[in-house]
C-alpha cells in the first residue's frame, strides 16, 4: 500500500471516530429535524428523495459527471458517512463507499444489494461457444445495476420507507405512502418497456460496458458488452473482435456507448460494423446541469432502443 493512500486511510478513520464521538444518537439529526440520508450515487439518491420527501435532507456521494465506480471520498464526505441518520449504497459497487460503511458499522446503512436477489453476470448476456459470456465476473459473480430494471428499484424504494421509518417514526405513514406512488410509477414504466420491446426484429444489443443485464433480463433481450461491469475496462484486442462477429451475425445496426464513459470503443466498433452509435445510459450518474431524472433517461433509452431493434 503506497504512502499517500495509507494516509488517506488514517485520515477516513479518524473522522469516523471523532463523527460518533461527538454522537450517534437515534433519531432524525438533520436540519430542521429532517432525516440525514446520504446516499452512494445518483439512482439511490433519487429512489431517498422521493420516498422522503421533504422530511430528508439527501446528499449524494458520486456528483454529477463523476463515473461513481472509481469514486474516491474525501475525509469530510467519510465524516458525512458517519454521521448521517442513514447510508443507502450497494455494497460491491463502489469500494471506497464500502471501506467507509465497513469503518463505521452500525445500523444506521441500507445495502440495496440485500434487498432484491442480485443476477449473476451472465443473465441477459449473450454466450458465445464454448460457454464464454460477454462480461467479466465482478465481485462475487454478481450484477450490481438493479435500478434498471423498475420493479427492482420498487422494492429498493419500498425498504427505504421502512429504513427511514425506524429513524423517523412521526413520519412512517408519509414514507409509505411516497414508496407506494413511486412503485406506481416504476410499474407504469415497466409496462411501457414491456409494451414497447414485445414485437422487434432483433433482441441483441450491442453495449460498451456490461451495464445493462437486469433490462436484458426484464425484457427478453441480450447485452453483448465489449467491456465488463467497470466501464473504463480497455478491451483486449480478441474481446473486440468477438464482438465485432456477433455484432454482425446478429445485423447490429446500432452500437451504444454512454454519457460518462468515452465513445471511442463504441465509435471504432462501429466503423468496422457499418453501424451507427446512440446513447444508451445506464443511469449511474447524471450530467452537470441535466434537468433529467430517472423516468426521463428511462424513456429516452426506451425510444433509443425501438429503432435500433426494429421494433413495430
Amino acid at each position: 500500500m503506497d504512502h499517500t493512500l495509507r494516509a488517506r486511510r488514517a485520515v477516513a478513520a479518524a473522522v469516523l471516530a471523532a463523527g460518533c464521538a461527538t454522537g450517534c444518537a437515534a433519531g432524525p439529526s438533520g436540519e430542521d429535524g429532517r432525516v440525514d440520508v446520504v446516499a452512494a450515487f445518483y439512482p439511490l439518491q433519487f429512489v431517498a428523495e422521493r420516498v422522503g420527501g421533504d422530511a430528508v435532507d439527501v446528499t449524494a456521494l458520486a456528483k454529477p459527471g463523476a463515473e461513481p465506480h472509481d469514486l474516491e471520498l474525501s475525509p469530510s464526505q467519510v465524516g458525512q458517512v458517519s454521521k448521517a441518520d442513514l447510508v443507502i449504497y450497494l455494497k460491491g459497487f463502489q469500494p471506497a463507499v464500502d471501506e467507509a460503511v465497513e469503518q463505521e458499522g452500525g445500523d444506521r446503512t441500507l445495502d440495496v444489494g440485500s434487498v432484491t436477489p442480485l443476477l449473476d453476470v451472465s443473465a441477459g448476456s449473450h454466450r458465445h461457444e464454448g460457454g464464454e459470456t460477454d462480461h467479466e465476473d465482478g465481485a462475487g459473480g454478481k450484477d450490481p445495476h438493479i435500478w434498471l430494471d423498475p420493479t427492482r428499484l420498487a422494492t429498493v424504494a419500498d425498504r427505504t420507507a421502512e429504513r427511514l421509518a425506524d429513524v423517523d417514526p412521526d413520519h412512517a405513514a408519509d414514507y409509505a405512502a411516497r414508496a407506494a406512488a413511486l412503485r406506481d410509477e416504476l410499474e407504469a414504466l415497466d409496462r411501457e418497456y414491456q409494451q414497447g420491446l414485445s414485437t422487434c426484429q432483433r433482441r441483441e444489443i450491442v453495449v460498451s460496458h456490461a451495464a445493462f443485464g437486469y433490462l436484458a433480463d426484464r425484457y427478453r433481450l441480450e447485452q453483448i458488452a465489449v467491456s465488463g461491469l467497470t466501464p473504463d475496462d480497455e478491451p483486449p484486442p480478441q474481446r473486440l473482435a468477438k464482438v465485432i462477429e456477433e455484432a454482425r451475425t446478429h445485423g447490429a445496426t446500432t452500437v451504444f456507448f454512454e454519457t460518462l464513459v468515452s465513445p471511442k470503443v463504441a465509435e471504432t466498433l462501429a466503423r468496422e460494423v457499418g453501424a451507427q452509435t446512440a446513447v444508451l445510459d445506464p443511469i449511474e450518474g447524471l450530467r452537470p446541469g441535466s434537468g433529467d431524472d430517472y423516468f426521463s433517461v428511462m424513456r429516452a433509452n426506451l425510444a433509443t432502443l425501438r429503432p435500433a431493434l426494429g421494433c413495430s
